[in-house]
């Protein structure tokens, strides 16, 4: 269809689910490369913190987890906000134990017991909450929408949920 001389071309309505589930692929990747950025620029000051496995390394291995989740969440979407929840889960979970709570060596981990608050630590730990409930969020819209579909007959696979991220 031809549009009318002077009228403005028609454009399909973006979908309100898809946008949702844009800005919380958005969202909780910021929140995980937040964690990244925390992680890895503290890691060499906990590097002396343990015998065989260093805190150093812990914060290491986290942040190179955060920046992998934050990556496919924004590249694969719907297929790993499970993954993404973990990572952000288990973050704010270490941060907020270990603040709280001496638990002392497990295993060949160190003791992490800083009882301390300060800005990095604090950042840290809620841009971690925020990202486990953008990541949780996400994981009930995309699973939500998929069943839907799923019970209407859809088309299974990205076309059912309105995007391919």
């Amino acid at each position: 269809m031809v549009p009318e001389p002077g009228s403005r071309p028609h454009r399909a309505p973006i979908d309100r689910r898809t946008v949702a589930r844009v800005l919380l692929q958005v969202v909780t990747a910021a929140a995980l490369a937040v964690n990244a950025y925390v992680h890895a620029g503290l890691a060499s000051a906990y590097d002396t913190t343990g015998q065989h496995i260093t805190q150093g390394t812990l914060f290491r291995l986290e942040a190179a987890v955060a920046s992998l989740a934050a990556l496919l969440v924004l590249l694969i979407g719907r297929l790993v906000w499970a993954f993404a929840f973990l990572v952000s889960a288990s973050a704010v979970g270490a941060v907020l134990l270990f603040r709280y709570v001496n638990a002392g060596a497990l295993g060949p981990l160190p003791n992490m017991h800083e009882p301390a608050r300060w800005p990095q630590k604090t950042g840290s730990a809620i841009t971690e909450a925020v990202g486990t409930v953008t990541a949780f969020v996400g994981f009930m819209i995309t699973g939500r929408s998929r069943s839907a579909s799923a019970r209407a007959g859809a088309p299974r696979g990205d076309e059912a949920d309105g995007g391919g991220s």
